[in-house]
């Protein structure tokens, strides 16, 4: 049995993303970090850390993490219980009850959209933090696979191991651009021959959405065609508003523009991409009020997937 002591150090290197960063966060010193360490590798055998800046979790490292993740939920969860059940007569207990954090990985359309009008009435409810990791879909699966968080947001729908997989709805997404855009660059509408020479938009080199949308819609997909990569949801659709390119927008992102005229689409129909929520399957009511607010909120802005639609895409 690994002392619960050694795996709280474990998740402090990890999420300090240093030995110098979790032995202020835990008090000690930075020896007596990597002396829990080296002790937690001597029991299991195995290096548990990658030496690299910032360490990373091995495979029985991830292994440890995920454990030391679910008891220090459930535990923390204990803790808050009884401070609210067996508060002294007069008080309600809450302001004892400790505050807990919570781990979560979304995808950068998903944070810029519905999931913070989802989460806020939790947070305001519950003594609860969120640590929020942004990531594309493939890397959010691959935080919840290792127990780097919680939960996630992500297109798969298959559930990884110890895990559970519920369908949110789906993120259509407009390939649009300005009017005065379309004019200029797409005067026969959008045809493979105009993509070859139009500057596109895309989130960043690690998104398929804009290759996938075309492939899907022209057959191909000119990748050598001039790209702004704009990392930012935001800042993304400023882009397209003001004529530098045009590209997939979230229709929660999309529709106001479109109705007022700024801008237009240049495919009739949307691509759709379907989300999941993916958590833990521990018995933690907060993982569930906070799944339950997500379905919920997504329930509303989303819509829901109709059948033989196709998924794809890392930007929703």
């Amino acid at each position: 049995m690994i002392e619960a002591k050694l795996l709280e150090t474990l998740a402090a290197v990890v999420d300090e993303g240093g030995f110098e960063r979790a032995a202020r966060r835990l008090r000690l010193t930075q020896s007596a970090v990597s002396q829990r360490i080296r002790q937690m590798e001597e029991t299991v055998g195995q290096p548990v850390l990658t030496r690299t800046q910032p360490p990373r979790p091995t495979g029985p490292g991830r292994a440890l993490l995920r454990h030391a993740r679910r008891v220090g939920l459930l535990e923390v969860e204990l803790e808050h219980d009884l401070a609210r059940q067996f508060a002294p007569a007069g008080t309600s207990g809450s302001a004892e009850a400790p505050w807990q954090t919570l781990a979560l990985a979304v995808n950068a359309d998903t944070l810029a959209t519905w999931f913070t009008k989802a989460v806020l009435p939790v947070l305001v409810a519950e003594r609860l933090v969120l640590d929020l990791r942004v990531d594309d879909q493939e890397r959010t699966l691959e935080l919840l696979r290792g127990g780097e968080v919680a939960g996630c947001v992500s297109t798969r729908e298959a559930p990884t191991q110890g895990c559970r997989a519920e369908r949110l709805g789906v993120m259509r997404y407009h390939c649009a651009c300005a009017p005065a855009f379309a004019a200029r660059w797409f005067p026969q509408g959008l045809t493979l021959k105009a993509a070859w020479k139009a500057p596109a938009v895309v989130f960043n080199r690690d998104d398929n959405v804009h290759d996938q949308f075309l492939k899907q819609t022209l057959g191909a997909s000119p990748d050598s065609a001039p790209r702004h990569h704009v990392p930012n949801s935001e800042r993304f659709v400023d882009f397209v508003l003001g004529q530098a390119g045009y590209g997939l927008i979230p229709h929660l992102q999309a529709d106001g523009h479109l109705a007022s005229g700024a801008l237009m689409d240049l495919c009739p129909a949307p691509m759709p991409v379907p989300l999941y929520w993916h958590c833990w399957n521990v018995p933690s009511t907060l993982l569930a009020r906070v799944g339950k607010a997500l379905k919920a909120a997504a329930r509303r802005e989303l819509g829901q997937m109709k059948e033989g639609i196709a998924s794809g895409g890392q930007r929703a």
